[in-house]
């Protein structure tokens, strides 16, 4: 599953908000329909069953209300993507990562292995179950978590007991803080806190370049993993632990025990090479370009030693998110859209905007907010070369049908399949269309930032706890819903009319 994360600290953007964005994209020459829903404590699952690896997890019996954006298709399980819950709390899952067969095979996946024979039979060997993975995790978490912290403690101890059957990455948030969590093999873990003034690339690849494990195994300021990461290290050989000076500890002298993650359980693959870091590349020649002017970090876009964190050129808002999420490589040689020079390299590597993007959820926390409007859901579907990002306060009840109704028909009642018409259009007849859909973004953009601008003040204002917010939160949700749509009609409509006029079948004459 190709996806693509980035992660703001509050120290990194524009208003001191807490950011956490991440693709869903579907696996190539599939296109998954994506929707959006609130889940309500008595529709959450205490006994939980995975449609993919049939483990069976027991949950609590006090889950929270929670917005996730599930495939509107039965039969391949929930893949709820990305959320937020009532406490404030927001969750992506997952970027899928790559690792090396040394870590697999020291700690290997754990993958449903289907019973054999018939029971009652001699030889019948029954089911396995296999552990958890992108499917499950925002279920099996988010509606139980209160930090951003707890989300890392509970979904290790999740990891722990079951294992997972792929290699996964997983952003938990809150006001405060960001924590990035990799699963390293079937069983462990480690997770790092994002500094405060940093942004985070992550291109399907195992990212964190350093960790240190004495803070994980005491204080865990900033990283937390597996109880028995150092034996697991040790005894298979994975890499190189090293003790280095803390320089802001109080005694100079004290040594921290500290390795390189990507070293010992990521990949440096030629696949990578096409695929993940010129992702990253891509990522970091808008957001810190000075990373890329040579040194340790390099200019390539096959580097294998981009940054995992950088601190940004500029505070970092909302529509620089959508934008890095959107990327195809503009202004170089291997934009799959470019018109001039040697074309002989366009579309060699992975954009980030791509065809099968299902959807984007950025999730922003605004300390400056009050509880009720604190929590900003923005959503597209599609490939966002195209598509809108449309605001969503989360505190609501339900969502608005335009997000929530998508089915297997294509129709445009849905925002999902409207943009995915848009984008199938728009891609054909790139030059011709490309004005549209900016004027389209940037017409959404401003309009709705308009609603909630006005909303929050006017909920913040009136000093409004949930019962009283619920209903002016779902109508601005639905006035937004309703510009969206509108926009959205008029920009199908003018793709379609310059896609028309650039059929190859069309005639210069018309009747005498």
């Amino acid at each position: 599953m190709g996806c693509t994360t980035l992660l703001v600290g509050k120290g990194a953007s524009l208003d001191g908000s807490t950011i956490i964005a991440r693709n869903e994209d579907s696996s190539a020459g599939e296109y998954n329909p994506k929707r959006m829903c609130v889940v309500h404590p008595e529709e959450q699952p205490r006994t939980y069953v995975s449609v993919l690896s049939h483990v069976s997890v027991e949950l609590p019996d006090d889950p929270m209300r929670y917005t996730a954006l599930p495939d509107a298709l039965p039969g391949h399980g929930n893949w709820s993507a990305a959320g937020v819950n009532e406490a404030n709390v927001a969750m992506t899952a997952t970027e899928t990562i790559t690792s090396n067969p040394r870590v697999l095979g020291a700690d290997p996946l754990v993958v449903l292995v289907p019973a054999k024979g018939v029971p009652g039979e001699e030889g019948f060997v029954p089911e396995r179950p296999g552990g958890i993975g992108e499917e499950d995790m925002v279920t099996l978490v988010l509606p139980y978590i209160h930090s951003a912290r707890e989300g890392v403690e509970r979904l290790g101890r999740l990891l722990e007991e079951h294992g997972t059957y792929e290699m996964n990455g997983i952003a938990f948030s809150d006001v405060d803080e960001i924590w990035w969590l990799e699963t390293v093999g079937g069983h462990h873990w480690i997770a790092r806190r994002v500094p405060d003034d940093a942004c985070v690339v992550m291109p399907n690849q195992l990212g964190i370049d350093f960790f240190d494990v004495s803070d994980a195994l005491g204080e865990q300021e900033g990283f937390m993993c597996s109880a028995d990461l150092v034996e697991f290290i040790e005894g298979n050989h994975l890499g190189w632990l090293q003790e280095e000076t803390d320089d802001e500890a109080d005694d100079p002298s004290e040594l921290r025990l500290c390795f390189d993650p990507r070293e010992a359980f990521g990949s440096r693959s030629d696949a990578d090479h096409v695929y993940n870091t010129p992702r990253a590349w891509d990522m970091l020649r808008f957001l810190a370009p000075e990373c890329l002017g040579g040194g340790c970090c390099g200019a390539s876009p096959e580097d294998d030693d981009l940054p995992w964190a950088c601190v940004p050129s500029r505070p970092v808002s909302i529509e620089d998110v959508k934008y890095v999420e959107s990327l195809h490589y503009q202004g170089t040689p291997y934009d799959p859209y470019g018109r001039h020079g040697d074309g002989s390299r366009r579309g060699m590597y992975r954009p980030i905007g791509i065809n099968r993007n299902g959807e984007l959820a950025v999730i922003e926390l605004r300390p400056w907010a009050g509880e009720a409007t604190r929590a900003v859901e923005w959503v597209a579907f599609a490939s966002n070369v195209f598509n809108v990002l449309v605001p969503l306060f989360a505190d609501v009840d339900d969502v608005p049908e335009y997000l929530s109704c998508t089915s297997g028909r294509v129709s445009t009642d849905s925002l999902y399949w409207q943009s995915r018409l848009i984008a199938a259009l728009a891609d054909a007849h790139f030059a011709s269309c490309s004005n549209i859909i900016e004027r389209y973004q940037d017409g959404v953009a401003a309009k709705a930032r308009e609603i909630v601008g006005q909303t929050t003040r006017k909920v913040d204002e009136a000093g409004m706890g949930y019962a009283d917010a619920a209903p002016v939160l779902a109508e601005a949700n639905a006035e937004i819903c309703a510009m969206v749509r509108e926009e959205t009609d008029d920009a199908l409509s003018k793709v379609l009319y310059a896609a028309s006029e650039g059929m190859r079948n069309g005639f210069a004459r018309s009747d005498a």
